[in-house]
């Protein structure tokens, strides 16, 4: 199963007992958000399965085309922004953003709010170019059936790479780093082990991975293997959950 359906199974409010927030009251806060802070907002509802998007002129620079605002999708996954980040930032996020669920889901009711994720991603602008954006992202539990209701996601053009650490769980209240990325990646492994790391969390088969880059399966399983010994860990799969615990 690839992580993002993993991701779409925790999100996902298949419950009995719906949630009675109010979704205008949520709109409308991530209308102001986009318009205050110049940020792509996009506003997810996980019993719905929907999301609405709010672009400021930030989304022209970014090459997104503006539409409708919000423009409404039928899914919780924003595709057009997706497809604009980077790959490895991508895997990145899907698994941070499960990390954060989980995390989370053993914080008590009340206490959930104080939490947020404060990212930095690459992503395609309108000249084809990867530039840094800052990604945040809050999530919104029902007080009816204490699930997950919304996600919000807002979206900045990043002043410089430097203005914001990788893939951060923080406590707003506090102001502390709750989880950090214990690992740099592109520092332990090499570009084609990167690839094939990719591509394992993404739920491809070796002989499938080995058809993708043009390689040899043996050479897959070397790589595997290599990833492991570099990321001291049991197994491919591993290799995410303890980079992120």
């Amino acid at each position: 199963m690839e992580i993002r359906e993993q991701l779409s199974d925790k999100l996902l409010d298949n419950a009995s007992k719906k949630c009675l927030l109010d979704i205008e009251t949520y709109k409308q806060r991530a209308l102001v958000y986009s318009q205050m802070e110049g940020a792509i907002c996009v506003l997810s509802d996980m019993q719905e399965n929907k999301s609405y998007i709010y672009k400021s002129h930030a989304a022209a620079e970014l090459g997104l085309t503006m539409g409708e605002n919000p423009t409404e999708i039928e899914s919780i996954w924003e595709e057009e922004m997706l497809k604009k980040i980077h790959p490895d930032d991508q895997l990145k996020k899907y698994i941070h953003e499960l990390r954060f669920f989980k995390l989370l889901d053993a914080v008590k009711m009340e206490e959930r709010t104080a939490y947020s994720v404060v990212s930095k991603i690459r992503m395609k602008d309108k000249r084809d170019e990867y530039r840094w954006v800052k990604h945040r992202m809050f999530y919104m539990y029902s007080p009816y059936n204490r699930r997950l209701r919304f996600a919000l996601c807002l979206y900045n053009i990043a002043i410089s790479s430097s203005s914001v650490s990788d893939f951060l769980i923080i406590n707003t209240i506090k102001g502390d780093v709750v989880v950090k990325d214990k690992l740099d990646y592109k520092n332990i492994l090499s570009p084609r082990e990167l690839e094939v790391l990719k591509f394992v969390g993404e739920g491809y088969a070796s002989k499938q991975i080995a058809d993708l880059l043009s390689i040899s399966i043996n050479t897959v399983s070397r790589h595997r293997q290599n990833i492991l010994e570099k990321l001291k860990v049991k197994n491919s799969t591993q290799a995410f959950k303890d980079s992120f615990s």
